[in-house]
């Protein structure tokens, strides 16, 4: 059968041939090598049997492979948030539009997080978890580096210093100088001595080369920045601002109240393990309003930034009393 080639199937061709003919290939050799293919699978295409193969119990407690997988998952949503993050902070010519449609997909991505807390608050054996979590030690979520990226290039590091600390920076402090006082660094230092847990201790000589790295490279380029260097009418775009003010209580508020509901659940009633997974003092660090993190503090007013968080807190203690 001598059938002529359509049009526009002919236009194809000559627009792959120029392709290939500038990239210094063959055309021939590429429609060959399309001919040995195979057909992509689904499974090849997500590597599902590798993705599958990562859940890896230490003990032999059913629970502990939804403990894994459960943060496996969050770990895949925080990548998510960063592809976001990063296409709005590379962005040659950011508008108002693009800005609050990428904002948008991470406020997305933290609902589900948000939502999906239950699965580790209520959706496992309590027993088990305070069985499990001694093998754990001192690995704990606190060293999720994902996480810690999300701050960073979010919003300034003078806006990651803990509230008590920031009197201890000023305009002239390096990036460095405000990264040994940020918030979270006190979440895994023993109340009594002031000493490093080895969770931190193994994460700052696993991380903080990358983190300053990162800090040093988003200065003045973060998604903050970004908000303060639009023009003036689009900074008081509602619909920006409104998306920008639920990213800040997702993340600064939402999601650490998430982690506390699942602490209380767990561990409040439980004396003899009060202390988080690798040591970290979860009463003292995972309540918003002892925190007073705030990614874009001028969307807040002085009477939001001190009330930040007491509300919620408050309502979740007294149900969980």
């Amino acid at each position: 059968m001598n059938e002529s080639l359509a049009p526009e199937i002919v236009a194809r061709i000559k627009k792959l041939e120029e392709k290939y003919k500038n990239s210094g290939q063959d055309l021939g050799a590429f429609l060959d090598g399309l001919l040995h293919d195979s057909y992509i699978t689904y499974w090849d295409y997500i590597h599902l049997d590798t993705l599958l193969s990562l859940q890896i119990p230490s003990t032999h407690f059913p629970d502990e492979t939804i403990f894994i997988t459960y943060h496996q998952i969050t770990e895949l949503y925080f990548k998510l948030v960063l592809h976001e993050i990063n296409q709005i902070i590379s962005h040659g010519n950011l508008t108002v539009r693009f800005f609050t449609e990428r904002v948008s997909r991470i406020n997305r991505y933290f609902d589900i997080l948000e939502k999906s807390f239950d699965v580790v608050a209520k959706g496992m054996d309590k027993k088990q978890f305070l069985q499990f979590r001694l093998s754990l030690i001192p690995a704990s979520g606190f060293q999720s580096v994902q996480y810690r990226m999300i701050e960073v290039y979010t919003t300034g590091l003078e806006n990651l210093v803990h509230e008590e600390r920031r009197h201890m920076i000023n305009d002239w402090s390096t990036v460095e100088d405000k990264y040994q006082y940020l918030y979270w660094k006190y979440g895994a230092t023993e109340t009594e001595t002031g000493e490093k847990t080895l969770t931190l201790k193994q994460f700052e000589k696993r991380y903080n080369p990358r983190l300053l790295r990162i800090a040093n490279q988003v200065e003045h380029n973060t998604i903050y920045d970004c908000y303060r260097r639009l023009s003036i009418s689009d900074q008081k775009n509602s619909q920006l601002i409104e998306t920008l003010r639920d990213f800040d209580r997702k993340v600064n508020v939402n999601w650490c109240l998430a982690h506390l509901k699942a602490a209380l659940y767990h561990l409040s009633k439980n004396t003899a393990q009060e202390v988080g997974t690798g040591g970290t003092n979860w009463r003292e660090f995972l309540p918003p309003s002892f925190q007073h993190i705030t990614f874009f503090p001028s969307l807040w007013t002085e009477e939001e930034h001190t009330e930040w968080g007491k509300s919620w807190i408050e309502d979740l203690i007294n149900n969980n009393n």
